[in-house]
């Protein structure tokens, strides 16, 4: 509920001040990735950019992108109906085991499949069996798709529980088979879902560096860093970086475009009743079940004993894997609350007081999750050697660009929960005499909690995770677990680089357990 008296005012100053710092952090390194392309000479600059190297990259890109999207749908949408409309066993537990995936990362998944594959792999020591170890488009493809698909899972989940089944219903009713109905009704009304799905998978898939490098598939992402890194070349590693960004901003666009004027609403007398189990799958129950583990097992399963079992033959925990675990916290848990502290101010900014001013300045501080990360590394690398070199390589800027690049992920939670805040509970403390902070510190502030806790998690979880932005951006002799998994994996040293992915399981595994507890994510 949305109060009207203070929808039309201008938002006051403690709120406009942290949404106009968030505002302008997400769009500084855009800012500064047009102007250092601007610098380089434009013969040499349109050379680099239409060489047919790129257009290698682009194709690999895009081929990469979309053979994700198909798998990802594949998988999701079956899980989905399974999960939702069907009296499927044990419905709430195969939801969990569909999800768990998030708890691991890209390029953690990839370390993994490549550790159970090859002559010394683990399936070869266990099972005396050696498989192929995966690379190229097929690892990449292989790995992307069973990290993506529980975002397109959950949204199609969510599209489907809001599904009306007397559409379904009517539909038989007129003759129409199971299989018509499914995709004559049910797949239509799925749009928003596979929209809103595809475009996280999409932006995940072209913002990608650890999978496509461990597998040694060539995108944009990995020129980028290779541009920069190898060559130091900051001037010309911007034009992919843009390019790379001007991808991400179509999907965005797309997906704006695709769902303006889409209606999929119940029009007419009558509540839409919420959906329900409507088909029996009769003998077909137990293997859709197995179908289901099976896929837990591939996807978490599989990675997870490849983990375990290059962990058992690793060299004993030492000094350096407590020092990445304490880099990662240095990093992460002020990223985390910093996070949220500006998400706070711009959710209760946009929903209290409506308008362009804050929206305005909403959809700038979202501009940062849109920027691929390398891309949006390397803007903060050029602002901070020109604006403040003393930031350059420190803690400060790593945090920051964490907390930006990452603050949508801080702000969706928040913004839940301040649709169950009734304003009228301020304007009753106001009433008493209570100011407006204090008013909304004591009486909206412990409504917030599980959005608050969600947020951090999130964040959290996310800079744990993170590669790109701590590759560019930590600071001399800063090793994550993250960066030391890569590092390790992609000289194949699957020994060593296990205990910091153990590390990263774990602490991965019960941030996504806290998570679904915050939410209706698996409820039946």
């Amino acid at each position: 509920m949305t109060a009207a008296a203070p929808a039309r005012r201008l938002p006051p100053w403690p709120l406009l001040v942290p949404a106009a710092l968030a505002a302008v952090g997400g769009a500084v390194p855009l800012v500064y990735l047009i102007l250092r392309a601007a610098e380089a000479e434009p013969a040499k600059l349109a050379a680099l950019t239409l060489r047919w190297h790129n257009v290698r990259l682009l194709a690999n890109t895009l081929l990469l992108t979309a053979g994700v999207l198909a798998a990802t749908v594949a998988i999701a949408l079956p899980a989905a109906w399974l999960t939702t409309r069907t009296d499927l066993p044990a419905r709430r537990l195969m939801t969990v085991v569909c999800v768990l995936p998030l708890a691991i990362p890209s390029y953690l998944m990839a370390y993994a499949l490549l550790g159970i594959g090859g002559p010394g792999g683990a399936s070869a020591a266990i099972a005396g069996i050696a498989l192929p170890r995966p690379s190229g488009y097929a690892g990449a493809l292989l790995a992307l798709t069973l990290y993506n698909y529980p975002y397109m899972f959950l949204n199609l989940r969510v599209s489907m529980r809001e599904l009306d089944p007397s559409l379904e219903e009517t539909a038989r009713s007129l003759g129409a088979s199971a299989t018509g109905t499914f995709f004559r009704v049910v797949v239509p009304h799925l749009r928003p879902g596979f929209l809103a799905g595809g475009m996280l998978v999409t932006l995940h898939v072209l913002a990608d560096f650890g999978v496509v490098s461990l597998m040694r598939f060539e995108t944009f992402s990995y020129a980028v860093y290779l541009q920069y890194h190898n060559a130091y070349d900051r001037i010309h590693a911007a034009p992919p970086a843009l390019f790379l960004t001007a991808l991400a901003a179509l999907c965005l666009l797309s997906e704006v475009w695709l769902v303006r004027g889409l209606r999929l609403d119940r029009r007419g007398v009558g509540a839409t009743r919420g959906a329900r189990p409507v088909y029996r799958l009769r003998g077909a129950r137990y293997p859709a079940l197995a179908a289901l583990i099976l896929l837990g097992l591939a996807s978490v399963g599989v990675p997870a004993a490849t983990i375990g079992y290059w962990f058992g033959q690793a060299p004993r925990i030492g000094g350096d894997v407590v020092a990445a675990i304490g880099d990662s916290l240095r990093a992460s848990a002020p990223a985390a609350l910093v996070a949220a502290a500006l998400a706070t101010p711009i959710a209760y900014m946009r929903h209290r007081y409506p308008g362009r001013v804050s929206t305005g300045l909403e959809r700038l501080a979202l501009l940062g999750y849109g920027i691929p990360a390398l891309a949006f590394a390397l803007g903060m690398i050029f602002f901070s050697l020109r604006a403040a070199p003393f930031l350059y390589q420190s803690l400060a800027l790593l945090v920051a660009a964490y907390a930006l690049h990452f603050l949508a992920e801080a702000i969706v939670p928040i913004r839940s929960s301040l649709f169950q805040c009734p304003p009228q509970l301020e304007e009753a403390a106001r009433s008493l005499g209570v100011g407006p902070i204090r008013a909304f510190a004591r009486v909206t502030l412990p409504l917030l909690r599980n959005g608050l806790v969600a947020s951090v998690a999130l964040v959290f979880l996310s800079a744990m995770k993170e590669l790109p932005l701590t590759f560019l951006l930590a600071p001399l002799d800063f090793q994550t677990l993250a960066t030391n998994v890569w590092s390790y994996a992609s000289e194949a040293m699957f020994a060593h680089a296990a205990p910091y992915a153990l590390m990263i399981l774990l602490i991965s595994a019960a941030l996504v357990g806290l998570l679904l507890n915050q939410g209706p994510a698996v409820a039946d």
